[in-house]
């Protein structure tokens, strides 16, 4: 080994009852402290590569197994149906057992996967991230986060796995739906609100997954990454630092990706340089599950487990979870044996006790209580949160009026509910959910708490908004997947003999294999899977009003739906639904939030945190791109989503106007802007009031968009206010040539828009037009619609104590 100058720099300052504590420690007990333990590891297959590394350590009694204590325990309610209390009542003798029977009394941590509520059994299910960056919400995010946390608390478990922080840079990638959205600054502030909710309850949140794991090539995961220094400080980073500098979040996970060639799980350059010594991060960091051992398996940079443990130890990866494959009898020997500085061991010990410390595992009292004899982990506040953040994320994309159908003059005497996700609640639920992370594997075993369909919630709608209620005839057409047509005739009768059709299709969530999106679920087409497209075509043939729901994972390229592209006999022209609805797994009340938005009682509010593709191979795609990332007049493909980040109608309409705007600001400083709306329609609704900007010029490319900030507003009929937003010109800063995060003095333009291609200005350079547009007829934003700021000074260079976030008041 070299000397380790980074990792003596970085140990960390701790209490004066942790270093004692340290002192009495054995190698083994320090090592027992870095490692977890999964009791039913050989189970369901619920992590990469499970099967292959499944193994055992060094006995088959949880006695023998803990004889030197036990950093973390992996996955106590998470690995298949327990239930709750039940399971409680173990984990409180367990833990007694630990404090009685090991020398040093110290409790094992508990972990557990929290993506879309608490993974375990019979727990509420919200939307999945990906409907969080729809909803442009943090505050009910962080209400989510809050729920999610006292839940876990309630069961003795202390750190959830999420949120996942990772850009969405390809929708081919199956991990999509557990991101929030494309734009860093949306990730980051509304991970950070689930950051903040969640240890607000006691416990601490894990971000996934540092860093740059989205950017893999081809939308295939764990695949390398090729990103340059300046995507990944400037698009992935950002969202992590805003939620270790703002959030405070106490526990980070490195990735399965390699950067340029180097494996994360290797990194000291950032798991200790950037994460710890620049930002001052002081939580532990922990290995992605295998993600140790994955540096001799997948990455071959280590020529064992003792080898994959020293690099992954020495570049800043306290925890190995989810067993001590690497971190227990292969690294004992290289330390015994003088080869791995025992320093880097200690490092690493002191980083896990002080979190224990913080967790409350080392006071005499813990677990001295009784275990919760009832657990309620389905509440009406969490169905409340659940409800509420299910309507906000459900973006209209299309409306030709035949939405809402309470507005009908002639009510609906009769609707067909049609397509395979019409009645399946698995489809309402993410990847991480455990209905199909784990239930998955074991059928016939029930959820454990209500979650209607769209067509169970449909049949209860319309008495509930006060409608005659109508006939309601299902058929489900197709599978997800496959080509069997057989059921198209039925679904073409109901139709047919229906006043209007409402299709349901799109994903099924799984993992490695099982569904259309997910982890290891990643596609080489975004058309919809299996023969829902075909279907669709065929119900709209009948010339019934078609309204299409998608339940997805990912954003779709369904053009040929919105705009008639690709639709018809001759590929262009044909039928389109009436209206489409987009719904990224919506959760345990996303049925009823649907149904809602169909019969008018909600009007619809989501916004697209992803662009929606024009095609597979325009990918990967980002709206933040500079002029020659968009479409132009030098190549004959077209990159230009379907519909543009930010993009979601309402039944309702609304105007925004720019009426004030700093005309200068020094360089770090914050200028205001301050955008008037008025909801012009005949319904109550809410808006997602959008901030957008754009460096004139800078010193290296810059995206001709990118979002400033945002806000959700609710406004009566003719209802009118104000929003101001405080926006720091860090907002506009980038890494120069230097590779030094900068805000450059110049001109920026500021401008308020309903979403990214609103407004959008043709930019010609070079005889290049920029036509970053959604269709041909899309406005040119007048010159007094956009601002210009003029930055002043000199070049300012961001440090931590700038600030990150957006800051935003109605006024009065």
């Amino acid at each position: 080994m070299t000397e380790l100058p980074v990792a003596l720099r970085a140990m960390p300052e701790v209490s004066e009852r942790v270093r004692e504590l340290h002192a009495e420690m054995t190698l083994e007990e320090k090592l027992a402290q870095l490692v977890g333990y999964w009791l039913d590891q050989g189970g369901n297959v619920v992590a990469p590569m499970q099967g292959e590394m499944a193994g055992g350590q060094g006995g088959t009694a949880l006695p023998d197994i803990t004889r030197h204590g036990l950093g973390h325990y992996t996955r106590v309610y998470g690995t298949r149906p327990v239930d709750p209390a039940e399971r409680a009542a173990w984990l409180w003798a367990e833990q007694r057992r630990l404090k009685r029977e090991t020398r040093l009394g110290i409790p094992a941590l508990v972990h557990e996967e929290c993506l879309t509520g608490l993974a375990a059994w019979k727990a509420a299910t919200f939307p999945t991230p990906l409907a969080w960056g729809a909803s442009f919400d943090p505050e009910l995010v962080e209400e989510m986060g809050r729920l999610i946390g006292e839940s876990m608390r309630e069961l003795g478990i202390h750190q959830g796995l999420a949120p996942v922080l990772d850009v969405v840079r390809d929708p081919r990638w199956g991990r999509v739906d557990e991101c929030i959205g494309e734009d860093p600054y949306l990730v980051g502030t509304v991970g950070t609100s689930y950051v903040r909710g969640m240890q607000d309850a006691g416990v601490h949140a894990t971000l996934k997954h540092f860093v740059a794991y989205s950017g893999s090539k081809a939308g295939r995961n764990h695949a390398p990454v090729s990103a340059g220094p300046r995507e990944i400080a400037d698009v992935f980073l950002p969202p992590f630092e805003m939620a270790v500098l703002d959030g405070n979040v106490r526990s980070v996970m490195a990735s399965y990706n390699d950067v340029d060639g180097v494996p994360m799980h290797s990194s000291g350059e950032y798991l200790t340089g950037l994460l710890r010594e620049r930002w001052g991060f002081d939580g532990v960091v922990v290995a992605d599950y295998f993600g140790v051992a994955f540096l001799t398996v997948m990455h071959a940079i280590a020529a064992d487990r003792g080898a994959a443990a020293a690099a992954a130890l020495e570049a800043g990866v306290d925890i190995e979870l989810p067993s001590g494959d690497a971190y227990l009898e292969p690294l004992a020997e290289l330390v015994k044996n003088g080869e791995v500085p025992v320093e880097i061991v200690d490092r690493a010990v002191l980083r896990a006790l002080r979190q224990k410390e913080e967790l409350g595992l080392l006071e005499p009292g813990a677990f001295e209580d009784e275990p919760p004899a009832v657990v309620d982990l389905d509440s009406p506040a969490h169905r409340d949160v659940a409800r509420r953040l299910a309507e906000e994320s459900v973006v209209l994309l299309a409306n030709d009026g035949v939405l809402p159908l309470g507005s009908w003059q002639d009510k609906p005497a009769r609707v067909a509910v049609i397509g395979p996700n019409a009645d399946r609640p698995e489809a309402l639920m993410g990847c991480y959910s455990f209905a199909n992370h784990v239930l998955a594997h074991h059928p016939g075993v029930p959820n454990g708490f209500e979650i209607p369909s769209v067509a169970e919630a449909l049949g209860a709608e319309f008495e509930r908004a006060g409608l005659p209620v109508p006939e309601l005839v299902h058929a489900r057409g197709c599978d997800v997947e496959g080509d069997d047509t057989s059921g198209f005739a039925e679904a073409v009768a109901a139709a047919e003999a229906a006043d209007v059709a409402v299709v349901v299709v799109g994903d099924q969530a799984g993992l490695f294999g099982r569904g259309t999106v997910g982890e290891g679920n990643d596609s080489e087409s975004l058309d919809l899977p299996g023969v829902q497209r075909e279907l669709v075509e065929a119900v709209l043939a009948t010339g019934t009003p078609v309204v299409m729901v998608l339940l997805t994972g990912r954003p779709y390229a369904i053009g040929w739906a919105l705009d008639g592209t690709g639709a018809g006999p001759d590929g262009d022209g044909g039928r389109t639904p009436g209206a489409v609805l987009q719904a990224f797994f919506p959760g345990e009340e996303g049925g009823s939030a649907l149904a809602g938005v169909l019969s008018g009682r909600v009007n619809p509010s989501g916004r697209l945190p992803v662009s929606l593709p024009r095609s597979a191979g325009a990918q990967p795609y980002s709206y933040l791109h500079p002029i020659l990332g968009g479409a132009s007049e030098v190549t004959s493909t077209d990159s230009t989503p379907v519909r543009s980040f930010g993009f979601g109608l309402s039944y309702s309409t609304f105007e925004r106007e720019l009426v004030s705007v700093d005309r200068s600001v020094e360089a770090g400083g914050t200028f205001r802007a301050v955008v008037a709306v008025t909801n012009t329609g005949d319904v109550a609704g809410s808006d997602v009031v959008q901030l957008y900007g754009h460096d004139v010029v800078s010193s290296v490319a810059r995206p001709t968009t990118q979002l400033l900030g945002y806000h959700r507003v609710h406004l009566a009929p003719g209802e009118s206010t104000t929003v101001a937003f405080g926006v720091p010109t860090t907002r506009f800063a980038f890494s120069d040539r230097a590779m030094v995060r900068v805000v450059e003095p110049g001109d920026v333009e500021v401008w308020v828009g309903a979403h990214a291609a609103d407004n959008v200005v043709r930019v010609v350079a070079e005889g290049i037009a920029d036509l970053d547009e959604p269709n041909d007829a899309a406005p040119v934003v007048p010159p007094s619609a956009r601002r210009i700021v003029t930055i002043t000074g000199d070049v300012h260079e961001v440090t931590t104590s700038d600030r990150r976030w957006v800051d935003t008041t109605v006024a009065p």
